[in-house]
């Protein structure tokens, strides 16, 4: 066999590669013949319909799998899908192969309308909606079962068969995309409908968010910085300070999302409709059919699921958090011989030793972090989910409460137990710069270190097998089947969740906050577009109408918020001398602001719609014309029933009876 040569051409290759399907090294030669007759099928006889085209890169490694589609059956599979694209009366809605030529920007023959990421996206949701009909178990492998409806590819996956299946990147757009986002450093908003188009909806709502978080946090920043440096110790500022804040904290979150919405509208997902979500990939039961839909699926008792989360990952979860306040616990045993020993020695080496234990401390969380965040994600693979919207609702809530009170709790111990802000201002202040420092370490620039060297060892290796044909491609595809997989926006948004729980909750006793989340966000632009071009493995896109769950814990955290300000304004002296004889008096005054803050606070949420007037005269528009057609199609249905039972059933029913 010829290596870097294809063994398996379709009749038409003149299609675009967009996916890659790695095989195992000892995958059987059946095996490969019959996923390749799957996926070229056409749809009637139960397979995908797109073009495969096959190769061997060398003896010793796997075989890879390049598929694309026709234009034509890349929109039909956008009209199966329910893409929304913009009209030319100016509204968006679902694509509609027959009316084509009545949306925007289309052009026959033109491959611009969709983008690529839509492309992959379509491919794919087909690959992984290739249904067994009435084949019994993988060819070649009789221990791989399956049965009606069992997703082959996750069947192959799971069987070792198939070992990855990625996005290509595309080398001109990535490097146009490039150029616009991080390669030149200037002062500029991000190309976020750009990256949309390559990466996806997810990508590009995440780095919008971002973008917008840190203009959000410019304001306090700019009023932090004088605060700070001139009137940190006047609690009527303090006060001041605190109230903004708390009204930031809120506007912010009700802006973004009528400025999300409008930008997903123009994206086409705000009123995309959801089909029926189907399991995920990891869940796994016993074979039965499913009530809804009517097909053979695997079930499992949410009893058993219940007993798993309540009796093994809850306790798992507190024993987590114990844990994390027994560190805190050993921290300020070490801030206290640190203290002690500054108080005997008086010289300069002992005033920096101070900064060491919340050095080690925040270097420490970190760690932890990272190592609960494994365990979290398997734990909650083993309770089994069946919907991919379910496990990461309990994944989330699972990392959130422990990120929560290993973060914050010292602080919250140091504010509100010990009293003693200016420990309070030193602490997040060594636990902001050091945590940012770990986690551009980390994410990005250690990555792409490694990652230059792995691409610098993998062209060597290709340029030494000498392969004569379509080099370029080939060299690509085995760098960037090299690269990890990127595991999506979970770590990305956790950790502005963070920097917010820290401007948001402390930044009265340390205006500087808003100042190194403004730094760390600013660099947070160039690291993550950095190691999304150059580190990772193009993701595959997914429609997204907003950021999902990450909304609900930032205002949650804007409710903390209330609480711990209205906390801090009451430990003030200034407050504490109003009420020289009462505590009581004190404690019931600063409730009564509290709830009145958090009454201000809802009012503002109801007051701001989540959508803009125009946005939502147009989704009401849209749902108006859905139902219009709906009864239009019932009425066609009437007529011909009528029209049959009087015309047609009669003159037909003598010629039947005979």
């Amino acid at each position: 066999m010829k290596r870097g040569r294809s063994i398996s051409d379709p009749p038409d290759l003149q299609f675009k590669p967009l996916v890659v399907i790695e095989l195992a090294k000892d995958a059987k030669a059946e095996t490969k013949e019959w996923l390749i007759k799957k996926i070229m099928d056409k749809k009637k006889d139960g397979g995908c319909q797109l073009l495969v085209k096959s190769f061997v890169i060398s003896e010793e490694d796997e075989m890879i799998f390049l598929v694309g589609a026709s234009m034509k059956r890349l929109l039909l599979g956008a009209e199966a899908l329910g893409l929304v694209k913009e009209c030319e009366d100016g509204y968006m809605r679902p694509f509609i192969y027959n009316n084509r030529k009545e949306y925007k920007h289309f052009i026959e023959g033109d491959e611009d309308f969709l983008t690529m990421a839509e492309y992959q996206y379509i491919i794919k949701h087909d690959l992984d909606n290739l249904r067994a009909r009435e084949e019994k178990s993988i060819p070649g492998y009789p221990q791989a079962k399956l049965y009606p409806g069992k997703s082959i590819f996750r069947r192959l996956q799971t069987s070792g068969v198939i070992v990855q299946v990625f996005p290509l990147h595309d080398k001109e757009d990535l490097k146009r995309l490039t150029h616009r986002w991080y390669r030149q450093i200037r002062i500029a908003f991000q190309p976020i409908d750009q990256i949309r188009r390559y990466f996806g909806d997810t990508i590009g709502l995440y780095f919008g968010f971002l973008e917008y978080f840190t203009l959000a946090l410019i304001p306090m920043a700019l009023i932090g910085v004088p605060y700070y440096f001139f009137a940190w110790e006047d609690y009527d500022k303090y006060v001041i300070f605190a109230t903004f804040n708390l009204v930031w904290s809120t506007v912010i979150l009700e802006i973004w999302k009528r400025y999300s919405s409008a930008m997903t509208y123009r994206w086409g997902t705000l009123i995309m409709k959801r089909e029926f979500e189907e399991p995920r990939p990891g869940f796994h039961g016993v074979l039965g059919i499913n009530p809804v839909t009517g097909r053979e699926e695997p079930t499992y008792s949410s009893l058993k699921r219940t007993l798993r989360i309540y009796l093994v990952s809850v306790p798992f979860v507190c024993g987590c958090l114990y844990l994390s306040i027994y560190v805190m616990k050993i921290y300020f045993d070490l801030e206290n011989l640190a203290l002690e020993y500054n108080q005997e020695k008086q010289s300069t080496f002992s005033s920096l030793l101070l900064f060491v234990p919340s050095i080690i401390y925040a270097v420490v969380i970190e760690i932890m972090n990272r190592i609960y965040k494994y365990a979290a994600t398997h734990l909650t693979s083993w309770e089994n989910h069946r919907l991919e919207s379910s496990y990461q609702n309990h994944l989330v809530l699972k990392v959130l409460v422990f990120n929560i009170v290993n973060c914050f709790s010292s602080l919250f111990y140091i504010a509100f137990v010990m009293c003693d802000l200016k420990l309070l201002r030193q602490s997040l202040a060594t636990l902001l710069i050091t945590s940012q420092i770990l986690n551009q370490f980390v994410e990005s620039l250690l990555p792409y270190w490694m990652q230059k060297r792995s691409n610098r060892k993998i062209k060597n290796k290709v340029k030494s097998l000498k392969m004569d044909t379509e080099f370029a491609l080939l060299e690509q595809i085995h760098l960037e089947k090299q690269m990890d997989a990127y595991q999506g926006t979970f770590d990305d948004y956790l950790e502005l969740f963070l920097l917010f729980g820290y401007v948001s909750l402390f930044s009265c006793v340390y205006p500087l906050a808003a100042v190194f989340a403004v730094l760390n966000n600013l660099t947070e632009l160039y690291s993550d577009a950095l190691k999304m071009c150059r580190v990772f493995k193009r993701p595959f896109s997914e429609p997204s109408a907003s950021i999902g769950v990450w909304m609900l814990a930032f205002e949650t955290m804007g409710i903390i918020a209330v609480i711990t300000n209205c906390t801090l304004l009451g430990m003030s002296p200034q407050v504490n001398a109003m009420f020289p004889d009462s505590k009581m008096d004190l404690i019931l005054t600063v409730a009564a602001v509290e709830h009145a803050l958090l009454a201000l606070k809802f009012i503002l949420a109801f007051v701001i719609p989540d959508q803009s007037y125009d946005i939502q005269v147009k989704v009401a528009r849209l749902e108006f014309e859905s139902m219009e057609a709906l009864k239009q199609t019932q009425q066609c249905v009437t007529h011909f029933k009528d029209w049959w039972t009087t015309w047609m059933f009669p003159l037909c029913w003598p010629h039947w009876s005979n």
